[in-house]
């Protein structure tokens, strides 16, 4: 075999080894796997089943929420507010009327609130501390989904791949941030949350979170939630999908819910 070894050599140079070489170009490096996040649930709340939530957030050490207004749920209402964690119910501050506006997400920043509204390319401005309406802005989104904050910005999600940030002082977008995952766009996110320098989002229809790099758009990691979805179906059958993640920067702490679920998780993970 060691004398045929200089003839297989140069028969392959002199065919350009095109068998060899076609075969390597119809490979492709696998993408690499994206790193999943482990979390463990350390205590848990009731949530009230009839909040068909769009917004989720820890304000002053409050949760806070806001709620949409489907059509094919009669009873719901456009609202915001402080839910108390020992019955699940909220203290509302804000209603929207539902026949001409669908209400989404909110945050808070330089002592206001801001609320989204799902078609009307309108956010609401209030008083952070009264909840009295100071305005409102015109956005050019197709839609208003979920805010965030990181505290110089307003961070906008509309169901696309793209989050745009803010100015909270007039609206005008600053930039957009195209979201990849391993190369693709990833759109549909939904409710966000700024946490440690990363941006979290929801996916619609999905159950999990993504970590989201605001330097560069990437997802980083993911958080599987699909065992709280279980849990939540099987305590309410009429719990719809995952959509609501809050941080409590002081308490370090970090809660998740769904639309139209009985129960609030608070989890812990690295981040």
């Amino acid at each position: 075999m060691r004398n045929l070894l200089p003839a297989l050599l140069a028969a392959c140079i002199l065919s350009g080894c095109h068998s060899d070489t076609s075969t390597n170009e119809s490979l492709s490096a696998p993408a690499p796997a994206l790193p999943d996040i482990g979390f463990v649930v350390t205590r848990s709340f009731p949530h009230d089943t009839t909040l068909f939530t769009e917004g989720f957030l820890v304000h002053d050490g409050h949760i806070y929420e806001s709620t949409g207004s489907p059509n094919y749920l009669g009873w719901a209402r456009s609202l915001v507010g402080m839910i108390d964690t020992v019955t699940g119910k909220m203290d509302h501050k804000i209603e929207l009327d539902k026949r001409t506006y669908f209400g989404e997400g909110i945050s808070f920043i330089k002592n206001r609130l801001y609320q989204l509204t799902y078609e009307n390319h309108i956010a609401f401005v209030y008083d952070a501390g009264t909840f009295k309406p100071e305005g409102q802005f015109k956005f050019a989104n197709k839609e208003g989904w979920s805010l965030t904050t990181n505290d110089t910005a307003l961070i906008m999600s509309d169901g696309t791949d793209r989050l745009t940030f803010v100015n909270p002082d007039d609206f005008r977008p600053i930039r957009q941030l195209q979201v990849t995952l391993n190369g693709v766009p990833r759109d549909s996110l939904n409710e966000l949350e700024y946490i440690k320098g990363y941006i979290y989002a929801n996916v619609w229809e999905d159950n999990y979170i993504v970590k989201i790099d605001p330097s560069s758009g990437k997802v980083v990691g993911k958080i599987d939630l699909q065992p709280l979805v279980d849990d939540a179906k099987n305590r309410y059958a009429n719990a719809d999908v995952l959509n609501g993640i809050a941080y409590d920067r002081k308490a370090d702490r970090i809660y998740v819910t769904g639309k139209l679920w009985p129960r609030i998780y608070q989890i812990s993970f690295p981040h």
